[in-house]
């Protein structure tokens, strides 16, 4: 089924949630990246979060998202922006763990709880907004609910998932963020707590077809659609043309000492695994343009 994200509001205009639908986005990552089944739920979850986050946003406004719990999968990043476009990558997409003692996938050992996570939003102003929490869990939803409480004092109820296939291919992916607002009465914030208590996992709706409305409704009953996104997507910002002009950073006396050593350069990408190659006369061609 398509990806796709909803924007809703309930309770009178004093909860907002978003909600998505990312198995292709997910499928995506792990294809270029070729991640274990661990690291494919724990570049998910991030960037399924980085992904509602960054629709958040107006405009060209865009962030990032660093996950660095010290574990053995190290950094995880996603970078995302307010038209639905999202990549990502982490360090060491071979990490296998076991299962953990309720026989999932062990995100938390994988991402590790001695660190933190950090959110980075450029938007447009002479410097970034930077927010960071430390690691609570290492499963990621938690560490984001947490976040929103703490760096942007908004409580909220984050849920991630990644359902990873037999084959190791992503079976299903997605997510919601419930934001409480002002207003919200004691009894009304009992019942959006009793129904999130209740809820299956998202993995466990999105996989026997439920679909986002469908899950926010029977959260947040009588909740209003707002939005309904179908064209978010993975997407790297990534091109021949800035890659040379990272070749031609490097400087002349640099280049040259590549040119005598290798002959060549291939440059691979972080967050989309694209490689670029150069060959000895498009070094020469750099370097007289230098």
């Amino acid at each position: 089924m398509q990806d796709y994200l909803i924007r809703a509001t309930a309770y009178e205009g004093k909860v907002r949630a978003f909600a998505v639908r990312t198995t292709g986005i997910v499928e995506e990552l792990r294809r270029r990246h070729q991640t274990t089944p661990t690291a494919t739920a724990a570049l998910g979850r991030t960037a399924t979060a980085a992904l509602m986050m960054g629709i958040m946003l107006k405009g060209e406004e865009k962030l990032t998202v660093q996950v660095k719990g010290g574990g053995p999968i190290g950094q995880i990043v996603a970078d995302s922006n307010a038209h639905g476009e999202v990549r990502g990558y982490v360090d060491n997409p071979t990490v296998d763990l076991p299962l953990n003692s309720i026989g999932k996938l062990d995100v938390a050992g994988a991402v590790g709880a001695d660190g933190f996570l950090y959110v980075i939003k450029d938007l447009g102003l002479k410097e970034p907004y930077r927010g960071s929490i430390p690691i609570v869990s290492g499963e990621l939803g938690e560490d984001f609910t947490y976040y929103f409480a703490k760096s942007e004092q908004t409580p909220s109820a984050v849920a991630l998932g990644v359902l990873v296939d037999v084959d190791y291919t992503v079976k299903t992916a997605g997510g919601f963020i419930i934001q409480l607002l002002p207003g919200l009465t004691d009894d009304e914030i009992s019942q959006i707590e009793k129904e999130l208590a209740a809820l299956p996992p998202i993995t466990s709706l999105l996989d026997r077809g439920d679909q986002l409305e469908d899950i926010l409704t029977s959260l947040l009953p009588g909740a209003e659609v707002l939005e309904r996104r179908d064209d978010i997507r993975f997407q790297c910002k990534c091109s021949r043309e800035r890659v040379e002009q990272t070749l031609i950073s490097l400087g002349r006396d640099e280049l040259q000492q590549i040119l005598e050593e290798d002959g060549k350069a291939e440059i691979v990408c972080h967050f989309c695994n694209e490689a670029y190659r150069f060959s000895r006369e498009d070094l020469e061609a750099i370097l007289k343009s230098i």
